[in-house]
């Protein structure tokens, strides 16, 4: 088996005349955070469409766990999950209700053990009864991500999925993606915010104009730019740390 999880080479794609990928390399290591960094429009979601064998390559190759995502798309489902940039959740159902359902249609054993496993991995227990259109946009996404780990997929992609929430709910997306990871989850990311790749990374690819334009670690991507002069500067703090203080919150709580 390749040490690498997902392998992307010279992956090309086009809508019409508008070429979004042209030539896109890239490799994840098993159990590794990586971060697809890129503007709006960049190709970060046409990348993932393409891993997760919801779109079909122009050109190059693609493999998970070793796996052609054109030519053997079966094999490449059974691995992966997907969470997409809007939370994909009933409303009407309860949020055990959600889980128990996907449970069910992925055919485990015991679903409703499954259900009350997840809901206690993310926080969620307290508001396990209660429909889901109850939820705030934090608790939604985190249900979201729960439901994409029913059986244990070994690789999870995460198209922005902090897009629209507040801070507050930003930070408990973060804690529970770097718990992934840290069960041995291999987590592809698509991100436009600079600080929440900063924050997750293992990796950090940036996307520019259809082609990675960097990749490496971030004290790699740091070593690419001049070294920065020391000067005294008073720093304010941001309007972010404002609003988790004044809510009594702190990263990593």
């Amino acid at each position: 088996m390749p040490t690498a999880s997902i392998q992307v080479k010279g992956l090309q794609k086009s809508y019409k005349q508008l070429q979004v990928l042209k030539g896109v390399d890239f490799e994840v290591e098993k159990g590794s955070i990586f971060a697809l960094l890129g503007s709006n429009g960049a190709g970060k979601t046409t990348c993932v469409k393409i891993l997760a064998t919801l779109l079909k390559p122009d050109g190059g190759t693609a493999a998970i766990n070793g796996f052609d995502v054109a030519s053997s798309p079966e094999k490449v489902r059974q691995a992966i999950s997907l969470t997409g940039q809007f939370a994909a959740v009933d409303e009407i159902l309860t949020g055990r209700e959600n889980l128990i359902l996907i449970a069910k249609l992925r055919y485990l054993d015991d679903p409703r053990q499954v259900a009350d496993d997840l809901l206690r991995r993310f926080g969620l227990t307290d508001a396990a009864d209660r429909r889901v259109a109850t939820y705030s946009g934090g608790m939604r996404r985190r249900l979201d991500i729960a439901l994409s780990l029913v059986g244990n997929p070994q690789i999870i992609f995460l198209d922005e999925p902090t897009t629209g929430l507040d801070p507050e709910a930003r930070i408990e997306v973060w804690k529970n993606v770097k718990e992934l990871a840290g069960s041995g989850t291999t987590v592809l990311l698509t991100t436009q915010y600079l600080e929440e790749a900063e924050q997750l990374a293992d990796r950090i690819a940036i996307l520019h104009e259809g082609r990675i334009i960097a990749n490496g670690t971030l004290a790699e991507l740091k070593q690419r730019f001049p070294a920065a002069q020391v000067e005294y500067v008073e720093k304010q703090p941001t309007l972010e740390e404002i609003f988790l203080a004044i809510i009594g919150k702190r990263e990593g709580k």
